[in-house]
Parts: C-alpha cells; structure tokens; sequence
C-alpha cells in the first residue's frame, strides 16, 4: 500500500511539474516572440508626418490653429494606442473626462507600426475631408500610403496578428476622433476661419491691415481644449502700455521694425542675412510651404532620422511635440483677442510718419506670390506672436529629448534643411547651435519681416516654453 501511495503521490507531481513547466515554456515563448514598440524604427511616423506636411501646405482654413490642433490629436492618439507596448509608460486617458481608449488584451501579440499607421491613415481622413474635391491627389495619398505600408507589413507579420493591430489602431482613432469633436470650438472650426468678430475699436487697436485686409483669423481659438496648460495660465501678461510718445517703449518698438525692414530695402549693413532669417522661418504664405506650427514637425523629422530613435521614443516625443504645439495655439490666440495689438504697419505708417514721412508708405517685406500681394501682414493681432510661441513650444520638447543628455552631454547642432529645394526665396540651409537658438530664430525673424514688435516675440517664446514645460510634467512614465 505504501508503495502504491507513493507511486501516486510521484504521478500527481510529475503531472503538476510538467504543467507548471509547460505554462512556463508558454510564458517564455510569448515574452521573447512579442515584440515590444522599442524594438521596431521610426519610419512609420516620418512617412505619415511627410504626408501632414504635404497636406498641410494647401490645407484651406487650416492655418494657424487647425494646424497643431490636428498633430496634437494624431500624436496623442498615436501614443495611446501603442503605450501597452511600452514597459514604464502611462495611458493619460484617464486625465481627459469623456476620453475613453478601448481595453487591450495583453495576452495577445501587436504589430506596432501597424496599429500606428491605421492610427494616421483614420484621423487624417477625417481631419482634411475638406481637401478631397479640390486636391484629390493629396487626398488620396492618405489612402494609399494607408495601404503600403499594410501591404509592407504583411510580408513581416502574420494575418492574424497584422488583422489584430489594425483593428487595435481603428479603435483607439475612432475613440479619439469621437473625443474630439466633443470640443465645439475646434471640430472642423477650418470651414469657418474668420466667424463674425466684433473687434474694439481705436488707436492701438488691431485693424485688418494692407494690401488684402483680411478679417481676423479665429477669434475664439482662445476657448479650445488644451492638454496640460490651465486655463490660468493660458493669458500671457499684458503688453507694454500703448503710447504715441516718441520717447516711449512701444514707440522704440515700432522704430526697431521700421529701420530694420528699411535697412533690407536699402540693402543696408547685414540686409541680406536679415532678410535669409526673415523669409526662412516664414512659413506664412498657404500653397507656397507647410505652415508654422508644422515647421516644428519638419525639424523634428529631420533629427529623428538623423538620430535614428525607435519608435517608443519617436512616438512619445511627437505625442508631447503635437500636444505641446495644440496647447500654445489657444492660449497666444486667447491672449491675441483679449489684448488686440495692433500691428507694426499700422501704428508706423500713422504714427512713425508723422516724424518720418516716408514711413507713410512703408511695408512689410513678407510678399505673397500666390495671391499677388506685397507687404503681406497676417490677418489677426500682432501679440503675442505665433510663430514665437510654437517655436518656443517646440524647441523645448525637442532639446528635451536630445540635449543635456547620455548622448549629448551639451546643447545639439544640427542644419535645418526644411526648404533645401526652395527657389522662391533663400532656402539656403542654416546651422544652429542648439534647440534654444532655433527658437529665437524662428521668433525673433518676425522683426526683420516687418510683422512684429519686440514685446510679441519675447512673450511668444516665453509662453511656448511654459505650455512645453506642462505637457513635459504630465506623468508619462510610472
């Protein structure tokens, strides 16, 4: 009996090792076969934002604030959908009342670049519907760089598992997408950029300005959902004091636009590298380059491709660049309306020419050569200024991830190649020292170009930085 006992008690443990040690071969097997998001390239992300950028550049309605609305939502989007494939990351769902990511079964195996690429192809569909009849072709790239890199990625991967992520990336965009248009002020707010606004009135006062007077540009962008920057935080401090006096700041100001545009006409001392910095961080004219806001895209794209970053790092880093940039864009766009500076051509051509009478005639050198138009000013008010603010904005997010680093111990020099190919003004490349220094190019460019004072730079990038900093301090990692 005792042997027969002892013979059974062998039997049950044999068979509970050989299951115990059976689900660990499973256990094993699945963690060394599933790949996390770390060890697949970037390339999934600089193949669609190629595409933004392209659409971006003729996207009617879309500038300035649709713009980085739209990258913020696709990076977040982007994030969310393959942050279970990131050891140590946070979902950030549960920080946006109404936002709800479907579930992800853990058990089960993804094809990241897959799950990214459906993520894009959904959300750009329906973020530029608008282009389908008037640019089809730019249109239908979204369609068919859809279905390349599906038909790529299922020479890497099973039909199973490829079927799985995409149906992983349609759900969470289409989670996204359903967020989204909760925000009235934003949801397709590109078919109507310039809803009737009843601006105040008076000197120092904003005034559609010369040669095309346009109406001013999303008067109400200010009441969009922001991602991390608080509505207390979303006003910038007030401006200098309006005054006519010659011995004033705001006076020095607008002289400082004006002898530094006249200079460039005069082709006075450094007018030729003032009027480089001026056209090459423009990005104002739609149909000529991509806008502003998706210049920051554009630099980043080339640093990640140089860098050669994976994908957990690349999606992270656009996810907080699209966040970063969508949060600066309401608040210099409420603090535009709230202030209603006016621009530098209409206080120098009233006031400056009252004591130099040339200055009556005087225009900024920004040309339009699509429309025609000659001493081109943007159709809102002048502080603070955009381009500041998603230079300041992008600038930090990028120097987040590649400066004062392991890598690099210091600041990172690269060359800006954004309008390598450009013919119609200098698109000659220029070398910077580091990410702070592309910030104060893009900001401080807007002087030399005759669009703005001093005062609506420095607040600019001020406020940038601080909507970056924010969107930096949400909890990303556990």
């Amino acid at each position: 009996m005792k042997v027969v006992r002892h013979t059974k008690l062998l039997l049950l443990f044999a068979v509970l090792f050989g299951a115990v040690f059976i689900e660990s071969c499973k256990d094993i097997k699945v963690e060394q076969n599933r790949k996390l998001v770390r060890e697949f390239d970037s390339s999934v992300l600089l193949r669609w934002n190629d595409v933004f950028l392209k659409l971006d550049r003729y996207a009617v309605g879309y500038r300035p604030g649709p713009v980085p609305h739209a990258l913020g939502y696709l990076g977040f989007a982007a994030y969310e959908a393959v942050a279970p494939g990131m050891p140590g990351y946070n979902s950030l769902a549960n920080f946006y009342p109404g936002l709800a990511i479907p579930e992800f079964d853990e058990a089960e195996e993804y094809y990241w670049p897959a799950v990214v690429n459906e993520v894009y192809a959904y959300l750009m569909k329906r973020f530029f519907f608008h282009m389908e009849n008037q640019y089809s072709d730019l249109f239908q790239s979204i369609e068919q760089t859809r279905q390349q890199l599906y038909d790529q990625y299922a020479q890497e991967t099973s039909p199973e598992i490829l079927s799985r992520s995409v149906e992983r990336g349609l759900q969470v965009a289409a989670a996204m997408y359903d967020w989204e248009k909760t925000d009235m002020e934003a949801h397709n707010a590109f078919l109507n950029p310039q809803p009737p606004y009843n601006a105040p009135q008076g000197p120092g006062f904003w005034a559609p300005t010369l040669p095309d007077f346009v109406n001013g540009m999303f008067p109400f962008w200010g009441q969009v959902r922001t991602f991390a920057l608080a509505e207390e935080e979303q006003l910038c401090r007030p401006p200098i004091p309006y005054s006519e006096n010659q011995q004033s700041l705001f006076y020095s100001q607008a002289m400082e636009a004006y002898a530094r545009v006249k200079n460039i006409q005069d082709n006075g001392p450094g007018a030729y590298e003032e009027r480089w910095l001026g056209e090459f961080w423009s990005d104002d004219i739609l149909g000529l380059t991509f806008s502003p806001p998706a210049r920051l895209i554009a630099v980043a794209n080339q640093v990640v491709e140089y860098e050669s970053i994976n994908l957990e790092e690349s999606v992270e880093m656009y996810a907080k660049m699209g966040m970063a940039l969508n949060d600066i864009s309401v608040a210099i766009w409420q603090s535009k309306y709230v202030y209603n500076v006016e621009r530098p051509v209409s206080y120098i051509r009233r006031v400056v020419s009252q004591q130099y009478p040339d200055a009556a005639d005087w225009l900024p050198i920004l040309n339009n050569p699509i429309a025609g138009y000659q001493g081109v000013t943007p159709g809102f008010p002048a502080y603070p200024s955009g381009h500041s603010g998603f230079g300041g904005a992008g600038a930090k997010i990028l120097s987040s991830f590649f400066e004062f680093n392991s890598k690099h111990p210091g600041t990172y020099v690269f060359t800006d190649k954004c309008h390598l190919s450009r013919s119609e003004f200098n698109g000659t490349p220029r070398t910077l020292s580091s990410f702070s220094e592309l910030a104060r190019e893009d900001a401080y460019s807007r002087i030399p170009l005759g669009v703005h004072f001093r005062m609506d730079c420095d607040e600019g990038i001020r406020m940038g930085e601080l909507a970056a900093q924010r969107v930096l301090e949400l909890p990303w990692r556990n």
